[in-house]
């Protein structure tokens, strides 16, 4: 088919030809116009368009001639990318192998190839950067700079990531000439700010990561979560803290782990009524035995306030381990050791662990009793170790059986439901 083909274009080739020098011998062709050239004292005159075609033979063999001339230095061009291809391939195969030492041999030399140029000394970056030699992958990351500015920018980037210098590698990725960033180059700079205490700027960039999905999706809600508990705690003062916070996401805001930060630095800018508030309408919400623990934590003297809320949320979470404490914390700091030590023993019950044993112990060396203080303390160091607590003689087994016992709960509907 192919020679039929070929068959077919000899001949329409001919018969244009045939029609056309029958059309140049015509005499009307005369009337288009003549064209005389004088040469060595004769005249040649020939029609325009016989002069035409004259002129377009002429370029033809010039540029047949100037092929002739060149095919021996673009034969040898295409031998030289030929084995810049093949060493950059051996090198890349080495490089996988962990030949590292002839791998960089391979790649070096492949990166006289222009084409092949960029990757070849990336690829021999890492195979001295395998072998630990950081002055040659030093080396080979310069000449990346005249050959690929952006991926030099990159690799600069993560070197000075990886020497923990994010403000070197900002710089780095800042360059002018290298915007817009690719999408690799946009993640490197997220790390970098974050990492240089600029969680606010790296959090701005989540949509421009999400659009080019240079993260799996799960990887990036991590990284948003992760970003926006920093930027809270970079807050320099309150607006910009609730600014901050009504900036995040609603998926966000409602974790107890913001809030959590967010109320740990509203109360070191001194917004402690904020602070309380905010955790009080998370544990209305949503249960979260972390943030009952801030709540008792927290340096704000409004006891009343905060033990009447933790006793309403005992009626719904009886069995909570935090909440006890929480309450023996409050009765404690209003001077009602009795009180705080039926909570801490509720606790104990509940498996609050050794936390609540410190805190009894604490409470009964405050009250003057050595003894059990010590034994209350010796219990937590048990505990820690993983060791069976031994129990307190001074408690009956009506005031046990009390603490072990926990109100039953039930759902909306009003069917018992398991604690927790």
């Amino acid at each position: 088919m192919k020679a039929f083909r070929s068959l077919l274009v000899v001949l329409l080739v001919a018969a244009l030809g045939i029609l056309g020098a029958q059309w140049l011998g015509q005499e009307s062709q005369r009337d288009l116009g003549e064209v005389i050239v004088r040469a060595g004292g004769n005249d040649y005159i020939a029609t325009l368009p016989q002069a035409a075609l004259a002129g377009l033979i002429a370029l033809l063999l010039l540029w047949l001639l100037g092929t002739l001339l060149s095919a021996p230095f673009r034969a040898w061009g295409r031998y030289r990318r030929r084995q810049g291809r093949a060493r950059l391939l051996d090198g890349l195969h080495a490089l996988d192998a962990g030949h590292w030492q002839r791998a960089e041999k391979l790649l070096q030399s492949a990166a006289t190839e222009q084409q092949v140029r960029p990757i070849a000394l990336v690829a021999a970056m890492r195979a001295a950067e395998a072998r630990a030699d950081s002055a040659s992958a030093g080396q080979h990351l310069q000449q990346l700079a005249t050959a690929e500015p952006t991926l030099h920018a990159l690799h600069s980037a993560e070197r000075w990531l990886q020497q923990d210098k994010p403000l070197e590698a900002i710089n780095a990725l800042d360059l002018p000439a290298i915007q817009p960033l690719p999408p690799r180059g946009l993640w490197l700079r997220t790390e970098a700010l974050a990492r240089a205490g600029r969680a606010e700027e790296a959090f701005g960039q989540l949509g421009a990561l999400r659009q080019t999905q240079v993260m799996p999706a799960e990887s990036l809600a991590a990284l948003e979560t992760a970003l926006a508990l920093q930027m809270l705690d970079e807050a320099a003062d309150v607006n910009a803290l609730a600014a901050r916070w009504d900036a995040l996401p609603k998926t966000v805001r409602v974790s107890p782990q913001a809030v959590a930060h967010y109320a740990r630095r509203a109360v070191a800018l001194d917004w402690e009524e904020v602070a309380m508030r905010v955790v009080e309408q998370t544990l209305d919400s949503q249960w979260d035995e972390a943030l009952v623990t801030l709540y008792a934590e927290l340096p704000v003297d409004r006891f009343d306030a905060r033990r009447a809320n933790a006793q309403r949320w005992l009626q719904t979470h009886p069995s909570s381990p935090a909440l006890l404490l929480a309450l023996a914390r409050f009765a404690r700091a209003q001077a009602q050791w009795p009180q705080a030590e039926e909570f801490l023993h509720r606790a104990i019950a509940q498996g609050a662990g050794p936390q609540a044993w410190e805190a009894l112990g604490e409470g009964f060396a405050e009250q003057g009793d050595d003894a059990l203080a010590r034994h209350c303390l010796l219990n937590a160091l048990r505990q820690r170790r993983g060791e069976i607590p031994l129990p307190l003689n001074r408690r009956d087994l009506r005031q046990q059986i009390q603490d072990q016992a926990v109100a039953e709960e039930r759902d909306e509907h009003g069917f018992p439901r398991l604690p927790g």
